[in-house]
């Protein structure tokens, strides 16, 4: 792992941001929120779980097939993803304009080509995901179990 990895990697203690991660997810988040950043990056805004606050999240989207996807670098137990769960997967995704939405989880069998995409075009989760962006299949559906994706569908549309 190169050094710059194990920095990014050691941001996130146990599955958790630390100090620096957490200012740094606020800039991000900031910067995705007001749109200066590509179409893929956006800020998730969900209510926490516990606190029952807005919580804002910046994260990087996989586009497959004409969808879009989210993929949490952290894996099933970061905050983002128990938070949309518990919410029933309503949430808003900011780019220069709020944008209701509802996540809808993917089954395992159908994650490995979002997660492969996820890798391609998010550099910032390719340290916290124990396999590479020209992974084969197998290690792909071999993690695929343990990093949940999301589809992002038009508020009160059907999964699928």
């Amino acid at each position: 792992m190169s050094p710059h990895a194990e920095r990014m990697r050691g941001m996130y203690p146990g599955g958790r941001a630390d100090p620096v991660a957490r200012r740094l997810s606020a800039t991000w988040a900031a910067v995705f929120r007001c749109g200066l950043a590509p179409r893929r990056w956006v800020t998730l805004e969900v209510t926490g779980r516990r606190s029952g606050r807005l919580t804002r999240f910046p994260l990087g989207m996989a586009d497959v097939s004409g969808h879009w996807y989210l993929v949490p670098m952290l894996g099933a137990d970061c905050n983002w993803v128990q938070n949309v769960r518990a919410a029933g997967g309503t949430a808003v995704v900011r780019r220069r304009r709020v944008i209701s939405r509802q996540l809808i989880e993917v089954p395992i069998a159908e994650r490995p080509p979002v997660i492969r995409r996820y890798l391609e075009k998010v550099p910032g989760g390719r340290p916290h995901i124990p396999v590479g962006r020209h992974a084969s299949s197998a290690e792909l559906a071999a993690i695929a179990p343990q990093y949940p994706v999301f589809r992002l569908v038009p508020l009160g549309s059907e999964g699928p």
